[in-house]
């Protein structure tokens, strides 16, 4: 069984050697996976490219660095799908300011074979600064739903997946260049594969933790992340079932939940995060809507470093 670990990494020198470390300390008790780490350095200064080639000859698994000139995610990730050896079985993603369990990949793996899945999908925990607010905290907006394992998914997420390798083999462009900046090139991309008849499940026991940089823990942030995921569905919904009636429900559901958002805002007297909550059901609707307009947002110009 052949593995490979795909990263790509831009200007984030510190997480990129946690995230090399966390997978040098991967444990397998039941299967002996051979395993292959690319790393794509999407900064054409290439530090991160030169810091893996000087890891590489003593680092536990066969490690290959790389640099993608054209800045942006799809780019980046794109590279890392076409320098996986072709002799992959399975290629797994996760991102450069996270760090996994030392089972993450071996529980992956375990729940793929329990469930011949095409996709296997786990959680992704925060890790918090010492400075982190506590309302950012309490409220929750860091973490995401969790499944039992072997719950069907519609959607997955290159943050902690794991897939058949024939999924992309010979395949160019995996994730559309058109979200190089924007983000939601993977959900697209597995809402795609869902749709096609793929097997998507959930592994609730691989886990991977996301080191939060303080800029990420601010009411804006959080406002605008929440405003571009729901955005992103938008695009995907609107162009994977083009009717009118699926606009109209969701323009529907869009306002239905700005509206809602408006009428909780008096409950932000009582605790800050959930007047943040509030204002948060605005932005997803109001992020909805504009992407049923075609509207776009940038996220990833700017990088966020911890």
């Amino acid at each position: 069984m052949r593995v490979t670990i795909c990263v790509i990494t831009y200007q984030r020198p510190e997480g990129l050697k946690r995230l090399l470390e966390g997978l040098r300390k991967l444990e397998f008790k039941q299967l002996q996976p051979e395993i292959h780490v690319v790393v794509v350095d999407n900064d054409e200064s290439g530090q991160a490219f030169r810091f893996c080639n000087q890891l590489s000859p003593d680092y536990p698994w066969r490690l290959t660095a790389c640099v993608e000139p054209r800045r942006g995610i799809s780019y980046a990730r794109n590279r890392a799908i076409a320098t996986a050896p072709s002799d992959s079985d399975f290629i797994a993603c996760i991102d450069d300011d996270e760090v996994p369990e030392p089972d993450w990949l071996e529980q992956l793996l375990l729940t793929q074979i329990q469930h011949q899945a095409d996709v296997v999908h786990g959680p992704v925990l925060p890790h918090f600064q010492p400075d982190a607010p506590t309302w950012a905290i309490r409220g929750r907006f860091f973490e995401n739903r969790r499944y039992p394992t072997g719950h069907l998914l519609e959607a997955a997420y290159t943050n902690n997946v794991l897939m058949r390798a024939e999924l992309v083999k010979d395949q160019k462009n995996v994730f559309q260049e058109r979200f190089a900046l924007t983000g939601g090139e993977d959900s697209y991309f597995f809402r795609c594969l869902h749709q096609s008849g793929k097997k998507l499940v959930w592994a609730d026991e691989a886990i991977v933790y996301e080191w939060i940089p303080s800029s990420r823990t601010t009411i804006q942030w959080i406002l605008q992340r929440g405003y571009r995921s729901c955005l992103s569905y938008s695009i995907w919904e609107k162009e994977a079932k083009p009717s009118a009636r699926v606009r109209l429900l969701s323009s529907a559901k869009a306002l239905l939940q700005m509206i809602y958002g408006l009428m909780t805002i008096p409950l932000g007297l009582i605790q800050k995060r959930l007047a943040i909550a509030s204002l948060l059901r605005i932005f997803r609707g109001a992020g909805r809507l504009a992407g049923l307009l075609g509207l776009t947002y940038q996220e990833y110009k700017t990088i966020h470093k911890v």
